[in-house]
C-alpha cells in the first residue's frame, strides 16, 4: 500500500507504504492503512487532513464508499464499507474507488494522459484492470464497474479465471494467474527459475520485479507466459479500443511499470492485427510508476473540497 500526502496542486509533502496485510480481512487493512496514513501526515508536517481519496481493487460503490467484492484480496468477497470506516477512524471526508480508477485518475491529471480527453488505461498486476476515460472525464458507469478489461473474454472456453469464468484476458495476463501455470507446469517437469528467484528474495508468491529478473536471465518458462500475456493483451485491448475508438492506451501497473517500455511496444504491435482502425490509438507506458495510485486518490480527495477542471485537448505521443 502507498500513501501520499499533498499539497491543494498535489505537490508530495509526505508519504509512507507498507505491504498490504495477508490475512485479517478488511480491519486488518484498515489498522494497517490508518498507521500508513498517520506516518505520512506527519512527515509532511499536518495536524489533520481535510479530505482522502482511497483507490481499492475489486468493484466499488463510489456512492456509498463500500468495497462490493474484491476477489484479488483474501477476506474480501463479501462487501465492506472501507470509506465510512476511514470516515470514523480519521474524522476526514474519504472517497473510495476502484484502484485502477485511481491510477488513471493519477495519470490524466498529472501522467501520461494529462490533457488527453478519450483514454482507455491498462494496469497489469496480480490482475488486469482497466479505466476508461471519455471527454476528460473517469467513467465508472452505473454499477462501478467500467473498465474491467480483466475479464473481457480473450479465448471462449479457455482458462480458467479467478471469476470463475472461462477465457477471459486476466487468466492470461494477471500475475496471479501465471504463477499459477507456473508452479503446474512446473509440476509437469518443466524448468525454470523462477521460484529459485522468488525464494532467494524471502518471497512467497513471483512479483513483478521476479518476472523482470527471470526474463532478463532468459528464463524460457518466463518468456512463455508474458508471449501468452502479451498475444492475449493484444486481441482484449483492440476489441476495446474498437468500441471506444480512444486516442491513447496507458499501460501501467506492477508488471506493466516493471517490464516497461519493451512490454509496452510489444503489446501495441500485438493489438495491431486486430484493430478496425489501423494505429487507431498511441499506445504509452504511464508516467507515474507505483505512485499513480496514491496521486489519483489525492486526485480525487482534491476533488472532494475543489471543483475540478477537464484538461484542454492535446494529441497523444508514443508507441503505435
Amino acid at each position: 500500500m502507498q500513501v501520499v500526502v499533498t499539497s491543494p496542486d498535489l505537490e508530495v509533502i509526505g508519504q509512507s507504504r507498507g505491504p498490504t496485510p495477508a490475512a485479517g480481512g478488511p480491519p486488518a487493512v484498515v489498522d494497517a492503512l490508518c498507521a500508513l496514513l498517520d506516518e505520512a501526515r506527519r512527515q509532511a508536517g499536518a495536524d489533520g487532513l481535510a479530505a482522502i481519496g482511497v483507490g481499492a481493487p475489486g468493484t466499488i460503490e463510489k456512492a456509498t464508499g463500500v468495497v462490493a467484492r474484491s476477489p484479488n484480496l483474501a477476506g474480501w468477497m463479501d462487501p465492506f464499507p472501507l470509506g465510512p470506516e476511514l470516515e470514523r477512524r480519521t474524522g476526514a471526508r474519504v472517497g473510495v474507488d476502484n484502484d485502477v480508477h485511481a491510477g488513471m485518475l493519477g495519470e490524466l491529471r498529472l501522467g501520461a494522459a494529462r490533457g488527453l480527453r478519450d483514454v482507455l488505461g491498462v494496469w497489469f498486476g496480480t490482475g488486469v484492470g482497466g479505466a476508461v476515460v471519455l471527454d476528460g472525464a473517469l467513467r465508472s458507469g452505473p454499477h462501478g464497474a467500467s473498465g474491467e478489461i480483466g475479464h473481457v473474454c480473450v479465448r471462449v472456453g479457455g482458462r480458467r479465471c479467478g471469476c470463475g469464468r472461462r477465457g477471459c484476458l486476466e487468466a492470461y495476463a494477471g500475475r496471479a494467474s501465471m504463477e499459477r501455470r507456473a508452479r503446474r507446469l512446473m509440476a509437469e517437469g518443466r524448468r525454470t527459475d523462477l521460484f529459485r528467484i522468488m525464494e532467494h528474495r524471502g518471497l512467497d508468491h513471483l512479483t513483478s520485479g521476479v518476472f523482470a529478473r527471470a526474463l532478463a536471465a532468459g528464463d524460457d518458462l518466463a518468456q512463455d507466459l508474458i508471449d501468452e500475456a502479451v498475444a492475449a493483451a493484444g486481441s482484449g485491448i483492440a476489441s476495446v479500443v474498437n468500441v471506444l475508438d480512444v486516442e491513447a492506451v496507458v499501460i501501467g501497473g506492477g508488471l506493466g511499470t516493471r517490464l516497461g517500455e519493451p512490454f509496452v511496444a510489444r503489446v501495441a504491435a500485438a493489438m495491431q492485427p486486430h484493430l478496425f482502425v489501423t494505429g487507431a490509438a498511441r499506445v504509452v507506458p504511464a508516467a507515474l510508476g507505483d505512485l499513480a495510485g496514491a496521486l489519483g486518490g489525492a486526485a480525487a480527495a482534491a476533488d472532494l473540497v475543489t471543483p475540478v477542471r477537464r484538461p484542454a485537448r492535446r494529441r497523444a505521443s508514443g508507441t503505435g
